[in-house]
């Protein structure tokens, strides 16, 4: 949780060192650019690319396919030369990320705070500077890892002053800040493009878009609809046709015993034939609840023959979260204390009698299809939104002695 005196317009100190390395990649004026140092510079992105896919992600953060000690660190060294933090910041997030993706709880959503603080403008939000352990006890096991922790620039300046050496300041500004500038726009690109741009095959409650162009750039990740379906695979590129560079590389050292059990999406996830876990069928049906209903409204709005000039509506607060709520209010009844006070929530079939104006389950099916791919739990979806809509249309019309809790 962030302080007190916590302002999320100030620009933190944590940007400055961001600021600084973009700006060192205009030393390539004087010290000019070879192709020689274009080619280290490619190198560079590759090897580390790498590094944060097959390590920051698909190993730290899902624990995908498993590794000897000594690589494990290997992979966490060249992972934090890109200067992305370290390994246990790194995969706590993530985790943090795919435990909430897009809802207002995610930390880089474009879907609630805009493409540009998705990009890149959380990394500085003073609330994720500090690494939540707890979410990453599998890794903090390791004194190696916990090392790279407490040092976490430590790899990178170890690389930069090798490039330094090797090939003098053009290595330095072209091989090694060059590489990492577009090693972090790559990576970025998967919290905000990714969620923005592309094709959905699976319903997964979210914004997560497989991108062939990006799958190119980030050697795999891309795949991302794919990888928020099935978290667990070492491969992203389901199907034959989708490259993933990483796996081909992961594939290549298990051949040679580097590492071995590398998860497998299952055939019936690959083939969209397993049904949606409950948590994900309630994220999805909450939020076609408020798409047919906001459409209900529009469509309502655009049937009037003419509406007089309205005023703009004053800026109304932001209304507090729970978490704000229980920080205020430590006594805050829970919301399963809260139902059990009130009456029982009627039936299905008493909600259509009493609203006879409620979507048929064809129109919620329409209005599903539009919003999401085909799923076996299309029709779950569907039966629990019809009922959030129900309930919630109760409520709002306060009806006596049946008015149940909204769950919209």
């Amino acid at each position: 949780m962030p302080s007190a005196d916590y302002h999320d317009d100030i620009i933190y100190p944590d940007a400055v060192p961001f600021v600084l390395v973009h700006l060192a990649c205009l030393g390539a004026i004087w010290t000019g650019v070879s192709w020689g140092m274009l080619g280290v510079c490619l190198g560079l992105y590759l090897l580390r690319m790498f590094a944060v896919t097959a390590g920051y992600h698909r190993y730290f953060s899902h624990r995908s396919y498993k590794t000897s000690r000594w690589f494990q660190f290997v992979l966490a060294f060249l992972a934090q030369t890109t200067t992305q933090k370290s390994v246990l910041w790194w995969a706590s997030l993530h985790r943090h990320h795919h435990k909430h993706s897009d809802t207002d709880q995610d930390v880089h959503s474009p879907r609630h705070r805009g493409f540009f603080y998705s990009h890149m403008g959380w990394i500085f939000d003073q609330r994720y500077e500090s690494t939540d352990l707890e979410a990453v006890p599998d890794l903090t096991k390791y004194p190696e890892l916990t090392f790279l922790l407490r040092f976490e620039q430590l790899p990178a300046v170890v690389l930069a002053l090798a490039c330094w050496a090797a090939f003098g300041w053009e290595g330095l500004v072209v091989g090694f800040f060059w590489s990492t500038v577009l090693l972090y726009h790559g990576t970025f690109f998967i919290n905000s493009l990714a969620h923005v741009h592309g094709n959905q095959r699976y319903a997964t409650g979210d914004d997560s878009r497989n991108n062939w162009w990006l799958a190119i750039i980030t050697l795999g990740e891309g795949w991302h609809n794919n990888h928020h379906a099935y978290q667990r695979s070492a491969r992203q590129g389901f199907r034959w046709w989708e490259i993933d560079i990483t796996y081909y590389i992961l594939k290549a050292l298990a051949a040679v015993g580097v590492v071995y059990d590398l998860g497998k999406p299952p055939v019936d996830v690959v083939e969209n034939k397993r049904a949606l876990g409950r948590a994900t069928i309630e994220r999805i049906a909450r939020q076609l609840a408020a798409r047919v209903d906001r459409d209900a409204i529009e469509a309502y709005v655009r049937s009037l023959p003419h509406l007089p000039h309205l005023p703009q509506l004053p800026h109304l607060p932001q209304l507090p979260t729970r978490a704000e709520l229980e920080a205020r209010l430590p006594h805050l009844p829970s919301r399963a204390e809260l139902e059990a006070r009130l009456p029982q929530i009627p039936s299905m079939a008493e909600l259509e009698a009493m609203l006879p104006h409620l979507p048929s389950m064809d129109e919620v099916r329409d209005a599903a299809r539009r919003m999401i791919p085909d799923t076996p739990s299309m029709d779950d979806i569907c039966t629990r939104a019809r009922e959030m809509i129900a309930h919630a249309r109760l409520y709002a019309s306060g009806t006596p002695g049946q008015m149940g809790p909204s769950t919209v």
